[in-house]
C-alpha cells in the first residue's frame, strides 16, 4: 500500500512540473513576440525668409593690362623696372637708343629755321604762297617725326601698376613682345557667367562676397561693375563684371574665385542638416517624415543652400512637419516608431 502512495506521489510530482514547465515556456513565447520599436530623435519644419544666392566662378584679372613697347623695332638702352616692381603713372620705364631722334631733331630744326625765314619774307611779299604752304607742311612732318620717336623713345608708364612682364634685357633689339606689361591691380575684376534666369534680378551695384583658394574660406566684398546686355545662345548665361576693390593687393591676377551672388530673400522650408539622408547609388536626397499614427514616411527632397547646420528645403517637406534627426538607419518607410524627444 505504502509503495502504491508513493507512486502515486511520483507522478503528481512530475505532472505539476510538466504544467510549471509549460506555462513558463508559453510566457517566454509571448514576450519574445513583442518587437520593440525603433528609437528616434525629431525636430520640426519651419518655413521663413531665406537668402537667396548662387555661387560663380572665375578668373581674376586685371583692371587693366599695358603693353609696354616702341612702334618700331628699337636698340634697349635701359629698363629701369623688373618683374614685380610698382610703377606710377608718368614713371620712366625704357631707354632706347636715340641716334635716330638726334637725326630727327636737327631734321626738325632746319625745317623750322626755313619755315620761319620763308614766313618772314612771305609777310612781306619776298615769297610766294605755295613757297610758304611747302616750307610749313615740312615743318610739321619733321616736328611730328621728331615727337614720335621721343615718344618711342623713351617710354613711361600710362597707368600707376605692378610690372607683370619683362621680355628683354640691356642691349636687345625690340621685336614682336613688349619690353614690359604693367598691370593695374588697384582694383581687379573678374568676369562671371550668370545664368539667364537671373537676368532680371542682377544690377549693377549689388553687393558680392568672393573667397579664393589663396585664403581658405576668408571672404572679400566687391560690387557688380558691368553688366553685358546679350545672353550667350549656346550657354543660356551673361557676362558679368565683378569689381573687388584690392587696396592691400592680397588678391592676384590668375587666382581662381568663387564669387557669390545674393540676389533676394524668399519663404522657404528649413529643416536640420542631420535629417538629410543620401539614397546610395544616386544623388537623391530624402528624409523620414513623422506621421501622426506614430510611423514614418520616407520622402525626397529637393534642397537649396546649405546654412551652417541647416538645409533649405525647395520640396518634399512641409511647414510645420516633424523630421527625424536621430535614428534613421533602422527605418523603413511607413514603419512604427518610438519618439524619444517629445
Amino acid at each position: 500500500m505504502k509503495r502504491i502512495f508513493n507512486s502515486l506521489l511520483c507522478a503528481a510530482l512530475v505532472a505539476s512540473a510538466v504544467a510549471c514547465g509549460s506555462e513558463k515556456s508559453a510566457k517566454q513565447n509571448e514576450e519574445s513576440q513583442v518587437v520593440a520599436l525603433p528609437k528616434v530623435e525629431v525636430e520640426g519644419a519651419v518655413a521663413r525668409d531665406v537668402e537667396q544666392q548662387v555661387v560663380f566662378t572665375g578668373n581674376v584679372e586685371a583692371e587693366i593690362v599695358n603693353n609696354i613697347a616702341p612702334q618700331s623695332p628699337r636698340r634697349i638702352t635701359e629698363i629701369r623696372f623688373d618683374v614685380g616692381d610698382h610703377v606710377k603713372k608718368g614713371d620712366l620705364l625704357v631707354r632706347l637708343d636715340t641716334s635716330a631722334l638726334v637725326q630727327a631733331k636737327a631734321q626738325m630744326e632746319n625745317a623750322k629755321a626755313e619755315y620761319d625765314r620763308t614766313n618772314e619774307l612771305y609777310e612781306f611779299g619776298g615769297a610766294s604762297k605755295s613757297e610758304w604752304d611747302a616750307r610749313r607742311l615740312q615743318y610739321e612732318v619733321a616736328q611730328a617725326t621728331y615727337d614720335n620717336l621721343l615718344e618711342n623713345t623713351t617710354l613711361v608708364a600710362p597707368i600707376s601698376g605692378v610690372v607683370s612682364a619683362r621680355n628683354y634685357d640691356n642691349g636687345d633689339m625690340t621685336g614682336g613682345q613688349p619690353v614690359l606689361v604693367i598691370e593695374q591691380i588697384r582694383p581687379v575684376k573678374i568676369m562671371i557667367n550668370v545664368s539667364e534666369s537671373l537676368y532680371a534680378r542682377v544690377r549693377k551695384g549689388m553687393k558680392v562676397y568672393v573667397t579664393l583658394d589663396a585664403y581658405g574660406d576668408e571672404q572679400f566684398t566687391g560690387s557688380i561693375k558691368r553688366i553685358y546686355p546679350t545672353i550667350n545662345n549656346a550657354t543660356r548665361t551673361f557676362q558679368v563684371e565683378v569689381s573687388l576693390p584690392n587696396g592691400d593687393e592680397r588678391v592676384r591676377p590668375g587666382m581662381f574665385a568663387r564669387v557669390t551672388l545674393p540676389y533676394g530673400k524668399e519663404k522657404h522650408v528649413v529643416i536640420p542638416d542631420r535629417a538629410v539622408n543620401k539614397l546610395m547609388g544616386s544623388g537623391d536626397r530624402y528624409v523620414y517624415v513623422l506621421e501622426a499614427d506614430g510611423t514614418v514616411r520616407y520622402s525626397k527632397v529637393e534642397l537649396g543652400r546649405r546654412m551652417d547646420t541647416e538645409y533649405e528645403v525647395l520640396s518634399g517637406v512641409a511647414d510645420g512637419e516633424k523630421v527625424v534627426v536621430k535614428g534613421q538607419i533602422a527605418l523603413t518607410n511607413g514603419c512604427s516608431v518610438e519618439v524619444v524627444n517629445k
